[in-house]
């Protein structure tokens, strides 16, 4: 299945690069997309970092091929 994964903020930093389309077969949920992305970029597990399907923040969604994929760090407002 092929993903458009983008980064914001300091994940992008960390990460080295925006965006990139990823095939991942093993992959069938965001939870597993999760763990494999924290694992390579070494995101910070402890940190509140939230992730978008198609633009809208779902942990329960079953990703499908062509999906959107953002990774969005924690934002300070105020």
């Amino acid at each position: 299945m092929r993903l458009k994964l983008k980064y914001f903020g300091k994940l992008a930093e960390t990460a080295g690069l925006h965006e990139e389309d990823k095939d991942l077969e093993s992959v069938q949920t965001l939870a597993e997309l999760k763990t494999l992305i924290f694992e390579e970029y070494q995101f910070d597990e402890s940190e509140t970092i939230q992730v978008a399907v198609n633009q809208q923040l779902d942990e329960n969604k079953t990703l499908k091929e062509g999906d959107e994929i953002a990774f969005l760090p924690p934002f300070a407002g105020g």
